[in-house]
């Protein structure tokens, strides 16, 4: 009964992390890929204005005008682009956006180009689809290496997906990286994906996006981080108008809209200054980069909030095994990677519970 598509996708190991985490008495959850901070009030207001409104049937599948309208300023206004009102579409989070967009241009056997680590649905997704994952190893630094990714791509390569600020490292790609991945796309004319539903959360230096300087972008992002929307599914896509109409005509068949009310939500979400949590949680990063450095080997994440740690010595998920027993929840780096050489932290915490965990860590790495 069960197909052989299903049976290639392996279960979330976050996932599990979570079912275990529901087990444990009072654990300190540095797993966890969402914001600690609620929806600011505004905006609830502004979802709760719409329901009792009435704006609580199916919009159009692109979504409503206004959203559309101002999403798109958004994006050219932070990006330096120029999309038209024919390049956007509203989805169902960044999620469903990836999901469309693989839906549109993937036939079987063609080749997606992402980076090692990476996050978790990229591969799954392409084997869902029928497509062959072609991943290139970014590690040390997380840094784009233009020779490994010109030597990655062939005749059956379709597009290149890049995530910054990134999920599982937190790394935020410089202008030099952009450039490599934009070169490397232009000389074969492919679609460079570029994942930036953390834009929201750039700590040192500026965020760059490849749709600045390259047309055949689709820029995928949303409201799930910035604003800890995370369960109201609210995200964009923006990009070649060809590509995007494919997927306007694929979420008729599957998502259908994006949800009404929280569409309406969002126009206020993009009214809203974020730049308080923005700062709470460069603090974070601090606490956890500052108070892990000298007994692991971190490159000091700019962005989102995730830190990847890499253990000097020993085994990762005896590590992370240890970790739990101890209450610490943290994710095994092979949940995001063909090697488990580092792990996952989430400093979307409480400050406290952060200072605990890296205490606890710390601890354990000497006795290791």
């Amino acid at each position: 009964m069960i197909s052989k598509r299903a049976l290639k996708v392996d279960s979330s190991g976050i996932r599990k992390v979570f079912e275990l985490a529901s087990k444990i008495e009072n654990p300190i959850n540095l797993s966890i890929g969402q914001p600690d901070f609620d929806v600011p009030e505004n905006i609830k207001n502004a979802a709760i204005d719409a329901i009792q409104k009435g704006f609580n049937r199916y919009t159009l599948t692109q979504g409503i005008a206004e959203l559309r309208e101002k999403s798109l300023d958004y994006i050219n206004k932070t990006r330096g682009s120029s999309f038209k009102p024919d390049q956007i579409l509203i989805t169902s989070g960044v999620s469903g956006g990836l999901m469309l967009a693989l839906m549109s241009i993937i036939d079987p056997g063609d080749e997606i180009i992402f980076f090692d680590p990476y996050f978790v649905m990229y591969k799954h997704l392409v084997n869902l689809l029928g497509g062959t994952p072609v991943i290139v190893d970014s590690y040390p630094d997380f840094k784009i290496d233009k020779q490994k990714l010109e030597a990655a791509i062939t005749d059956k390569t379709k597009a290149i997906i890049i995530n910054s600020p990134s999920n599982p490292t937190g790394y935020v790609y410089t202008q030099e990286d952009i450039n490599n991945a934009v070169s490397a796309a232009k000389s074969r004319n492919l679609l460079l994906i570029s994942d930036e539903i953390y834009d929201g959360f750039v700590y040192d230096g500026g965020f760059h996006s490849p749709s600045e300087i390259y047309d055949n972008t689709l820029v995928l992002g949303g409201f799930s981080k910035t604003y800890a929307m995370t369960g109201w599914r609210m995200g964009y896509a923006a990009g070649n108008a060809d590509i995007i109409a494919q997927m306007i005509k694929i979420q008729q068949y599957s998502f259908v809209c994006a949800p009404s009310p929280f569409q309406y939500a969002s126009l206020e979400a993009l009214n809203t200054d974020m730049s308080e949590f923005k700062e709470a949680y460069k603090k974070k990063r601090d606490i956890v980069y500052n108070g892990l450095k000298d007994n692991f080997d971190i490159i000091k994440p700019n962005g989102a909030f995730y830190i990847f740690p890499r253990l000097k010595s020993g085994n990762v998920s005896e590590f992370v095994e240890k970790a739990i027993a101890n209450r610490v929840l943290i994710i095994p780096g092979n949940v995001f990677s063909e090697k488990n050489t580092n792990f996952r932290i989430s400093f979307a915490s409480k400050d406290n519970d952060l200072e605990k965990g890296v205490e606890i860590l710390n601890k354990l790495a000497n006795e290791f």
